[in-house]
């Protein structure tokens, strides 16, 4: 038997993300940007509703292509905001647009190295047996990706992104991934 995180065991969908992409450090920069917009969509939501959805989020921006989601203009919000297949809130749509302008003017290698640059390019390793929102790690990268002009970036965003992309190893004790 396989002994995973418990939050993975809800269903097929969890599992395969949990066992595949959850935790396993990303260094695409283009891939750390896209679960950095996706964590904000998902703010107030389960991420099982991102996970449902993630293809149809792909399909609406440019499959999360920085230069083409920053080139989005008001038409292309309202065709957003009209698409049932995505999480359609102005405000995070905006965000993304804006998130993508920034990821640009940064530049790609300069965003994977602002992500990584907080833990010196390696994963902070928990002892799995903690389940936290946030960190002080976390509340240092929300602020100074806020000073930056991203939003939805709150320190429970950022903390459930650096787990997603495996900046923070966070898998339980007994889970087969850790």
């Amino acid at each position: 038997m396989t002994i995973r995180c418990q939050w993975a065991e809800s269903n097929d969908l969890m599992r395969a993300y949990h066992d595949t992409e959850w935790g396993v450090p990303q260094h695409d920069p283009r891939m750390l940007w896209e679960m950095l917009m996706l964590e904000g969509f998902q703010a107030g939501l389960s991420w099982q509703v991102i996970l449902n959805k993630r293809a149809a989020f792909r399909a609406a921006f440019a499959g999360f292509d920085p230069a083409a989601v920053a080139a989005f203009g008001d038409a292309d919000v309202e065709r957003l905001m009209a698409d049932a297949g995505i999480v359609r809130a102005r405000a995070k749509i905006l965000a993304t647009i804006r998130g993508a302008q920034i990821y640009l003017e940064m530049g790609a290698s300069g965003f994977h190295d602002f992500c990584w640059g907080f833990t010196g390019g390696k994963p902070v390793v928990s002892d799995g047996t903690q389940w936290l929102a946030t960190t002080p790690l976390s509340e240092r990268i929300s602020k100074e990706m806020k000073r930056r002009g991203f939003k939805f970036v709150g320190p429970t965003i950022v903390y459930a992104w650096m787990q997603a992309v495996g900046i923070v190893e966070d898998h339980q004790r007994d889970c087969f991934r850790r």
